[in-house]
């Protein structure tokens, strides 16, 4: 059997399943939260999910896929503010047919190139969902720094990098300063 229809194959027999999952999971966070602008989510393609494998050093296998992949359902998750990104954590956390299987705080524990976001592996139905938590202004940084940091021609990449960090502190200093005004306003309220 060919590599391409080993992969059709795994993912044929479970893609249903990763599909109600997904959107089992995505119709509970909106269902019990309204702390997040929008979600995204997406099942890697077979592709993506064979040339995962093959840079893991991982046989292309249904082992391979669904107990050595963790990111192979995905969701993100985007918050107006900071405090939000934790509600939606506790929240998820709650759910009780989800079991956390790792969680990295990239917002306190901040990545070196200035990169924010929390993080969460899952484990649903057996199966891993991978989860980013971020604010708007997160979203925006990594969304550009995805595109940056994939064109390996720049001439300029050192200084581009350097102005990145910048702008994601930037950035992170503009989520403290909304999350302060919203504070402001929710106390002044009571």
């Amino acid at each position: 059997m060919r590599l391409e229809e080993i992969m059709m194959t795994i993912y044929g027999n479970h893609l249903e399943v990763m599909e109600k999952i997904l959107s089992h999971l995505v119709e509970d966070i909106k269902q019990y939260s309204s702390h997040y602008e929008h979600l995204n989510y997406r099942i890697k393609s077979d592709e993506s999910m064979r040339e995962k494998c093959l840079r893991k050093q991982l046989p292309v296998n249904e082992n391979s896929v669904l107990h050595g992949i963790t990111d192979s359902i995905g969701i993100r998750g985007v918050t107006s503010f900071l405090d939000d990104v934790y509600y939606c954590k506790d929240m998820i956390k709650s759910l009780d047919y989800v079991e956390v299987v790792k969680e990295k705080d990239y917002i306190k524990n901040v990545k070196k190139n200035g990169y924010r976001s929390y993080h969460m592996i899952l484990k649903i139905e057996g199966y891993f969902v991978e989860v980013q938590l971020r604010t708007i202004a997160m979203d925006s940084w990594a969304a550009l720094e995805h595109k940056v940091s994939y064109k390996h021609q720049l001439k300029n990449k050192e200084l581009i990098q350097e102005e990145l960090k910048r702008c994601a502190d930037e950035l992170a200093s503009c989520d403290l300063s909304m999350q302060t005004i919203k504070t402001l306003i929710e106390e002044d309220e009571l």
